[in-house]
């Protein structure tokens, strides 16, 4: 186990950044926001203090980079996303998340394909999965976009036990 340092790294429109405790307010807008938060791992956030928990948290954890997702064009912090590497199963997986009114332009698939090819050039990355909700089939296109196909059916479960889902899981090997 080791714990990585997540680097800051740029697409065309996005600056991914480390998150910290001043991007609290911030990272709340969609981690609070029942729309985004629908399918996620996490419970809605019900106040700010929960988002400070998880953001302090970060710091702690081992195989992963959290990035947040910094629009170029007016500096808002519209999202975050992550790589970890699964050391059981020897893949890198990723996930993501993003602001409601940010949906369907693109952002979530920029940042995907960037932090997979950061994992393959700096981490010798080779093989990744990433899975969804099946109804939610626009976090379904983001992952083929970035080249995964499709590898089969299974479940996960929110933190809290709160809801679990019928997932389709997806996965790419690359040379």
């Amino acid at each position: 186990m080791s714990i990585f340092i997540t680097p800051t790294i740029e697409t065309d429109r996005l600056i991914l950044r480390p998150l910290d405790l001043k991007d609290a307010d911030d990272v709340f807008e969609w981690t609070g926001d029942e729309r985004v938060a629908e399918y996620m791992i996490y419970p809605c956030h019900k106040n700010i203090e929960v988002t400070i928990e998880w953001l302090c948290s970060l710091d702690s954890l081992e195989n992963e980079y959290t990035w947040g997702f910094v629009r170029k064009s007016d500096g808002k912090l519209i999202g975050s996303g992550g790589m970890r590497f699964r050391t059981e199963e020897n893949v890198w997986s990723f996930g993501y998340n993003l602001r409601y009114d940010c949906w369907g332009q693109g952002y979530t698939t920029e940042a995907s394909k960037r932090m997979i090819e950061y994992a393959y050039s700096e981490n010798n990355a080779r093989e990744f999965v990433s899975e969804h909700a099946v109804e939610n089939t626009a976090s379904g296109r983001v992952i083929e976009k970035c080249g995964l196909v499709f590898d089969g059916y299974s479940e996960y479960s929110k933190f809290d036990n709160s809801r679990t889902f019928k997932c389709k899981k997806y996965r790419m090997i690359l040379k």
